[in-house]
């Protein structure tokens, strides 16, 4: 009934292990699953949650909340439909995630899953790193796009992430002693990681 959270630097590999991860051991792959089930305890449409993960604590929300109270919107809607920002998004990710852990079984990529689910028994956290270099390569040679893109993609999702981390009031997210392993995938071999990660939990 064990729980993997992965963390990763885009282009090391998180979703492509993720995946292998989770044949290997029978478990649950859970990624953009996440979106749907935190859109359906907000009561939001998944598009909505997607833009929420694609600006947390950027510039949109904090024009939005400038913009609009929370009061007056909770005035305005009525019980079917709902309302959703960075305080919210997070709230349903603990929720969500919670639930997740109690089923077991699956690998849950990002969302700061190493966070929520700290102190949870049979929990295992993974951060993927890499040089910049090591990145673009990958990206290039998985997803069959330029040089510039893969720098510009990851430029953009590094952003994305610090965002997402300051919500959670974290800004040293790379600390190794958060994880119980840190691998360098410019060094080791997908499907070897991938190996060791399941002799780990595997017991």
């Amino acid at each position: 009934m064990s729980v993997i959270t992965i963390a990763r630097q885009l282009g090391s590999g998180g979703k492509t292990m993720g995946e292998i991860i989770a044949k290997k051991l029978g478990y649950t792959f859970i990624d953009t699953e996440i979106v749907r089930m935190v859109s359906k305890h907000a009561r939001v449409s998944p598009d909505w949650v997607k833009s929420i993960e694609q600006d947390a604590g950027g510039t949109l929300l904090k024009f939005i909340d400038g913009l609009v109270a929370r009061n007056f919107l909770e005035r305005i809607l009525d019980d079917k439909r709902g309302y959703i920002d960075n305080d919210i998004y997070v709230d349903s990710l603990y929720k969500v995630m919670s639930r997740l852990a109690k089923e077991g079984n699956c690998v849950i990529l990002g969302r700061a899953g190493q966070y929520i689910l700290k102190d949870y028994e049979d929990v295992y956290h993974l951060l993927l790193v890499a040089e910049k270099e090591d990145r673009m390569k990958f990206m290039e040679k998985r997803y069959n796009i330029t040089h510039s893109k893969s720098k510009s993609l990851i430029a953009k999702y590094d952003k994305r992430r610090r965002n997402l981390y300051k919500c959670f009031g974290k800004y040293d997210y790379d600390q190794p002693t958060d994880y119980h392993l840190v691998l360098n995938m410019g060094r080791v071999d997908i499907d070897k990681a991938s190996d060791i990660v399941c002799r780990l939990v595997v017991k």
